[in-house]
């Protein structure tokens, strides 16, 4: 996935939380790139790129380009902190990569083909374990989400990972078993109804039994 983000960004002189204060007064947003070969670096983004950006999406899962004076650096924002009545965003972690550097990245599970799963269409219910799963890939080939094929599954049946196809480059972070994604479980009026047909079957043999002896 390449960058279709751009952010201005301002090296930020002050540290402490007297200039953070100072810089969101301005609208700013505090942040500090890191990682590679260089040190920290304090700096200041702009409040409405930011909450643009944060509307778009897959703001944590897209590669950033940091534009200062001109010159741009290619980033991955890892952390955001919000305020918690406004929700507004307080302070990022900006980590440097290029295309090729290997990151740990969230990534959302689509459950595609519902209607052509019989767990479903029988009134089962689709028990979904991980919403996302944390995955190993190039920061330049970050999938916006993966999908789980439900398919032919009915009830008791689960999704594991093995089950999901993953882009080339790109693994779990969970590589020592095959864990579990979603179950297709029965409903408890599919459950109920299951019990009234066991507690039925026995009737028809006693029946028979009883029309046995009447003879």
């Amino acid at each position: 996935m390449s960058s279709n983000i751009v952010l201005t960004v301002d090296v930020r002189e002050g540290t402490g939380k007297g200039a953070a204060r100072a810089a969101r007064r301005e609208d700013l947003v505090p942040g500090v790139v890191y990682g590679g070969k260089l040190g920290p670096v304090s700096v200041n983004l702009r409040g409405n790129e930011i909450r643009k950006a944060l509307l778009g999406g897959h703001f944590l899962s897209n590669m950033i380009e940091l534009d200062h004076e001109g010159k741009r650096q290619t980033v991955i924002a890892r952390d955001i902190q919000f305020h918690p009545v406004s929700d507004k965003a307080m302070h990022i972690d900006l980590f440097r990569v290029d295309e090729d550097t290997k990151i740990n990245v969230d990534v959302p599970v689509h459950f595609i083909n519902e209607d052509a799963c019989p767990a479903l269409k029988r009134g089962g219910v689709l028990n979904i374990v991980r919403h996302d799963v944390e995955l190993l890939c190039p920061a330049g080939s970050i999938p916006e989400a993966v999908e789980a094929d439900l398919t032919g599954l009915d009830i008791g049946d689960s999704i594991h990972i093995s089950a999901v196809t993953l882009p080339k480059g790109v693994k779990p972070t969970i590589a020592d078993r095959d864990f579990t994604i979603a179950t297709l479980q029965g409903s408890r009026a599919v459950l109920t109804d299951a019990e009234e047909e066991t507690d039925e079957a026995p009737a028809e043999p006693e029946a028979i039994k009883q029309k046995g002896d009447e003879e």
